[in-house]
């Protein structure tokens, strides 16, 4: 299949691009040659492609999730004196408000 300038006409016209005389030889043969291109990669043999993709896709085998504790080379009471239910109390941070007020 080959293109030619009424085509490259035609598909400016769709694409509403105002495409210059003096430009259409070189559209023409850079289209053609794109063709050419798509014509070469059909003969390539693909056969047994389509197993191949699949399996790359089923991808790694997950691992149980193990839960296990880390021990602390410290007591939790020197991170952080206040805890409440198992959680660490921390003082509140300055905010962007509070920060315009210091000056």
């Amino acid at each position: 299949m080959a293109v030619s300038k009424d085509d490259v006409r035609h598909i400016a016209g769709l694409a509403r691009v105002g495409v210059p005389e003096e430009r259409l030889d070189g559209l023409v043969t850079e289209l053609n040659g794109i063709l050419k291109h798509m014509d070469a990669l059909e003969r390539v043999p693909n056969t047994g492609i389509a197993e191949q993709a699949d399996a790359a896709r089923a991808g790694m085998p997950l691992g149980a999730d193990e839960r296990t504790s880390v021990p602390l080379e410290r007591p939790r009471d020197q991170f952080a004196p206040l805890m409440r239910d198992g959680f660490f109390l921390v003082p509140r941070l300055a905010t962007h408000d509070d920060a315009g007020e210091q000056s």
